[in-house]
């Protein structure tokens, strides 16, 4: 069994974030989770990567062991965190992987903070012009007509925000487990026991609404999302990066991916990862690490 040391440190700005630190290893990748996980999500592929990675996987602000002191506005609010965590303990010189709303986490942190990162692999991530939030219609669906815009708009919606952080809020493992079923894990499922302590891990967030408005607003393309104006960071992106979707994610669309590489442009590959959801690590870990290792080689 890998030796994982699960350690803390205190950021200039007060809060403290919580991350896991595989022993051994010189070529350093740092790993960033997405929603309603922390590191504790990337266990399974910590143990399986090949031992020349020192690995790091973080809590972000809110989420898992790390503190929440000051509400997240933004996803520079994270990646911000990040570029502390990363000079607490220093790191440099080292690729990421960023999953769901780490992706988007990685692609600010990167725009905004060059010469750092070598390279970038987005898992299943957030599109670069950020991850729409719709109103729902009466029967619960989405509004595709209704693009909400602001937080307290978000914070009241009843079909997602509401009742996953009701859900939250009453210790309702069932409603999680079986939202994850039905949007996550499209393929197969992770053990009984893993899978509880998934969901222990889950209700440690404590930034739900301010997480879906950070995503709706996030667009470092140079177009109009439908929410707010891009700032064009997109060309600060100038690292190999590789996209990784499953062909069976209900997340992230086909169509937000393909923003990203249209985005991204000269920097970018993309591989499909066959019948895979937006959890690859429990589908298919052999597929993934494959993919990833073969990325951080060339």
């Amino acid at each position: 069994m890998t030796t994982v040391a699960l350690n803390k440190v205190t950021l200039a700005n007060g809060e403290s974030l919580s991350y896991r630190e595989r022993q051994g290893g010189n070529e350093p990748l740092l790993l960033i989770h997405g929603n309603m996980t922390s590191s504790k999500h990337w266990d399974v592929l910590i143990d399986h990567l090949d031992k020349q990675y020192k690995v790091y996987a973080v809590d972000l602000r809110g989420f898992g062991g790390s503190t929440y002191h000051e509400p997240i506005q933004s996803i520079k609010d994270f990646s911000d965190d990040v570029k502390q965590f990363v000079d607490e303990i220093g790191l440099k010189n080292f690729s990421i992987v960023g999953w769901s709303t780490g992706g988007a986490v990685a692609m600010q942190f990167i725009a905004d903070y060059p010469g750092l990162c070598d390279k970038l692999i987005l898992l299943a991530p957030a599109s670069t012009r950020g991850y729409p939030f719709f109103g729902s219609t009466p029967e619960g669906l989405p509004d595709l007509s209704n693009r909400l815009t602001t937080y307290e708009e978000i914070k009241a919606d009843p079909a997602k925000t509401i009742m996953i952080q009701k859900a939250y809020d009453m210790n309702n493992r069932e409603l999680l487990k079986g939202l994850w079923n039905m949007l996550i894990y499209t393929e197969k499922q992770p053990e009984p026991a893993q899978f509880e302590a998934y969901v222990d891990d889950m209700l440690t967030q404590r930034n739900l609404a301010e997480v879906y408005h950070a995503l709706n607003t996030f667009n470092i393309s140079k177009d109009h999302n439908g929410a707010v104006d891009g700032t064009n960071q997109v060309k600060d992106i100038t690292i190999p990066v590789l996209v990784l979707r499953g062909d069976r994610d209900f997340v992230v669309t086909a169509e937000m991916t393909a923003e990203i590489i249209e985005d991204l442009g000269d920097y970018i590959e993309f591989v499909e990862l066959m019948n895979c959801g937006h959890s690859p690590l429990v589908d298919d870990l052999e597929q993934l690490n494959s993919e990833i290792t073969k990325f951080l080689e060339k």
